[in-house]
């Protein structure tokens, strides 16, 4: 099973919220999702961007592919350089 962790749009419309979800990639964007590691409110100023770090982490370390937006989103939370780090620790 590919397993990714992408965005869930929630909110009305012209007001996005979105759950970051790991979720199976055959499942479509808004369908159905294992865990729930954070929230993402573009529509504030500045961005409000809550993530569970150990969630994160332990999700990337047994595979998961983040999509392009949550692969930013973590490097911009320092997410990604601490699982580089613990991958070329091993």
């Amino acid at each position: 099973m590919a397993v990714k962790i992408r965005l869930k749009r929630m909110g009305a419309k012209k007001t996005p919220f979105y759950r970051i979800v790991v979720a199976d990639a055959r499942s479509p964007r808004d369908g159905r999702y294992i865990e729930v590691v954070g929230t993402y409110n573009p529509v504030t100023q500045p961005a409000q961007i809550q993530i569970n770090e150990e969630l994160a982490l332990k999700w990337l370390q047994d595979g998961a592919k983040p999509s392009d937006t949550v692969r930013n989103l973590f490097s911009n939370q320092g997410i990604m350089e601490k699982f580089h780090n613990a991958k070329l620790g091993k």
